[in-house]
């Protein structure tokens, strides 16, 4: 049931078969594309590239298959590129991974299994989007507290986590200020009825009204 569409193999595609690959991969980069854009910010560059990154990986596969002499020229062809763009998130490299298997599914002829992974893969992601799965608790926060070098910071702000906080963890202690202050990092998770102003009032009352920042944590931690 699973077998390859390509009658000759790879070595030998006819243009039928090479027009029905490549539509099929166009096909499958836009499911691709659109899966990624579905409740996740974009940028239209980037899903341009997922949905024809399936027809390049499927046109390299059929391009290399059983052929070493090219199969060396296009690894040397590869290795020059050097990607000099920020680091993706997570989902981006996902969706990356996604479109790549199912150009390498199409370039061997395999479009059968390519159409079953995306529609299971595709309904699975789609579920878990849906879904709070992976979802940080809405009132946890990322708390700076800017202290005076002399000030001794093990259990000062202990009783006000216990009145204002279900849990607060020290992640990162550094100097600033060049070693006259320090920023304390806490990760904290609110009360339900919290109130944020009381909360920071208090604390301004306990390091000097030095600098303060409550906010949530940033979005760059999601990347690899």
């Amino acid at each position: 049931m699973l077998e390859s569409v390509l009658s000759g193999g790879a070595a030998s595609v006819t243009l039928p078969e090479f027009l029905l690959l490549t539509g099929c991969s166009l096909a499958f980069g836009m499911a691709v594309a659109l899966l990624y854009m579905y409740r996740h910010p974009y940028s239209r560059g980037f899903v341009l590239t997922l949905a024809v990154l399936p027809a390049i990986v499927q046109l390299v596969i059929l391009m290399v298959n059983g052929n070493l002499g090219t199969g060396v020229a296009v690894m040397g062809a590869f290795s020059l590129i050097r990607f000099r763009s920020v680091p993706g998130s997570a989902r981006d490299i996902g969706a990356i991974f996604l479109a790549m298997a199912l150009g390498l599914a199409t370039g061997t002829g395999y479009l059968l299994a390519a159409c079953l992974f995306l529609v299971i893969v595709g309904a699975f992601q789609l579920a878990l989007t849906s879904t709070r799965f992976g979802v940080r608790p809405p009132r946890e926060r990322e708390l700076k507290i800017t202290i005076p070098e002399t000030m001794a910071y093990d259990g000062l702000f202990d009783d006000l986590f216990s009145a204002y906080t279900q849990s607060a963890e020290l992640v990162r202690v550094r100097t600033t200020n060049m070693g006259s202050l320090y920023e304390l990092l806490y990760r904290v998770t609110l009360r339900a009825q919290c109130d944020e102003k009381a909360f920071i009032d208090q604390l301004r009352c306990r390091n000097g009204n030095l600098n303060i920042v409550l906010g949530h944590i940033p979005s760059h931690e999601n990347e690899l």
